[in-house]
């Protein structure tokens, strides 16, 4: 791993002091789902920025649910080049596919500190077993993971460079700011237009031709921590994206 990593059974953030339960975006979980979860949590998991959580082709025995931090799925070609998938941010349950597949099919790194709640896979079927609303709960998770794969995969098949960049810095400022992210400071995405260019499918060139038309526009103003979002509304107009989704999420 790149950087480090440290696993601690002892609870910082107890499941009925959970900081994402204040989020409103969230259902609230019924006594006795907290109650399982609770047991059903092993410990949490601190990452530096920059560490690898999963790695392809690896076997790992847990699940993780994403508190606090930024992160991104990834593939890689034999001969080193990326593709970003998708990112995770608080709430996002991590490590699901290893669970059908036997090995992870794609690599998890964090773009910033990440603490994450952790969770024992073979324990899985006890909660199908037991809570069948949690269960639809892990089924609506891994549903809505497919729907936001489909529209990254209408950006990179439809709409221009442009397009893609609005779209893509409008969904992740949305969503971070739906899960608390920003608790009223600039909404600044920790995200170097490599970052950008390995989710779309550009050259770093033409990424950096398509920020600065963004830069124009007075939609992005570009930092030193990354892409200050000023305008989440016409960046999402100028995609062809409607960002409305006022449905509350389950998360274990």
């Amino acid at each position: 791993m790149k950087e480090e990593v440290k696993l601690r059974s002892e609870r910082k953030y107890p499941c009925e002091k959970c900081p994402l339960a204040r989020q409103d975006v969230f259902r609230k979980l019924k006594p006795k789902e907290l109650d399982f979860i609770s047991r059903f949590k092993r410990g949490e998991l601190s990452v530096d920025k920059g560490a690898t959580v999963l790695a392809e082709g690896t076997r790992n025995p847990h699940l993780y649910t994403v508190l606090m931090g930024w992160g991104f799925r990834y593939k890689l070609l034999p001969d080193g080049r990326r593709q970003i998938v998708n990112y995770v941010l608080p709430g996002d349950l991590v490590g699901l596919q290893g669970t059908l597949m036997d090995e992870i099919q794609h690599s998890v790194e964090t773009l910033s500190p990440m603490t994450l709640c952790v969770f024992e896979r073979g324990e899985l079927l006890s909660l199908y077993r037991e809570h069948p609303e949690l269960a639809y709960d892990v089924t609506w998770i891994a549903s809505r993971e497919e729907c936001m794969l489909d529209e990254n995969l209408l950006s990179v098949g439809r709409r221009s460079a442009l397009e893609r960049l609005a779209y893509l810095i409008a969904f992740l400022a949305s969503r971070a700011r739906i899960v608390g992210m920003f608790n009223g400071a600039a909404a600044t995405l920790p995200i170097t237009q490599q970052h950008f260019a390995d989710t779309l499918g550009l050259s770093l060139v033409h990424t950096n031709k398509t920020v600065r038309k963004l830069i124009d526009r007075k939609l992005v103003r570009w930092r030193d921590g990354g892409c200050e979002v000023l305008d989440i509304d016409r960046l999402a107009e100028l995609s062809g994206w409607d960002p409305s989704d006022d449905s509350l999420r389950p998360f274990i």
